[in-house]
């Protein structure tokens, strides 16, 4: 009998935790405290260092879980990482300048990148992976080609909600330009470009991969 009222009172506690984890949103404590509560058991942890081992594990989920979505919400093309770029395939980047970029202060000054050369030569990779990291930071970036771009506000304005998509960008940390320079903007499309990254000014950063010169850009704008 004593058994069996240990039993209950037990599960009536493990509904309890479930409860209220759920109405906390607490997902990864209400998944794991069960399988916690036996390892802290069996290693004789205080309950005290079981309580902390389990809100770890919740946080850093809850971590993971942002820096996905951040991910997802970039819109990579492809996922790159800085550790893949051969830096001796490409003696001409400097690597130490690389390193400085993905610390990401450049980010917090609000400031802005440009990777000029030629294709081929590991533009779009890097600016990836330097967006990657800023995801990874906990920053908001929005990857997009210029063209890309000039087809997204144009339909946007299209469908009169121009305003809203120019605020979003706004608000976004980081934005990668790519591919400036390698295809002609439709008509109109440079105006509502103009308009994002005076929108954008002193509010976030812009980083743009392009095979023109910066002398060469009203070509672009024209």
């Amino acid at each position: 009998m004593a058994a069996k009222t240990a039993n209950a009172k037990s599960a009536a506690l493990e509904a309890l935790i479930e409860a209220h984890a759920g109405e906390l949103k607490l997902p990864t404590v209400k998944a794991r405290f069960r399988a916690m509560a036996a390892e802290a058991t069996r290693d004789q942890q205080t309950p005290i260092a079981y309580l902390a081992a389990l809100l770890e594990a919740e946080q850093q989920e809850r971590s993971e879980r942002r820096e996905r979505r951040r991910l997802v919400e970039a819109r990579f093309p492809v996922m790159k990482r800085l550790e893949e770029f051969r830096f001796a395939d490409n003696p001409k980047v400097p690597q130490a300048t690389i390193a400085a970029l993905a610390e990401g202060s450049w980010i917090d000054d609000r400031e802005s990148v440009i990777f000029v050369g030629e294709s081929g030569t590991g533009k779009t990779m890097l600016a990836t992976a330097l967006a990657v990291c800023a995801c990874q930071q906990g920053r908001r970036v929005r990857f997009t080609t210029l063209a890309g771009l000039a087809n997204e506000l144009q339909e946007a304005e299209s469908r009169r909600e121009l305003g809203r998509v120019v605020k979003r960008y706004a608000r976004t940390e980081l934005v990668v330009l790519d591919e400036l320079g390698y295809l002609a903007l439709p008509e109109g499309a440079a105006e509502l470009i103009f308009q994002v990254i005076s929108e954008r000014n002193e509010r976030g950063s812009l980083m743009v991969t392009t095979n023109l010169p910066f002398g060469e850009w009203t070509k672009v704008f024209a």
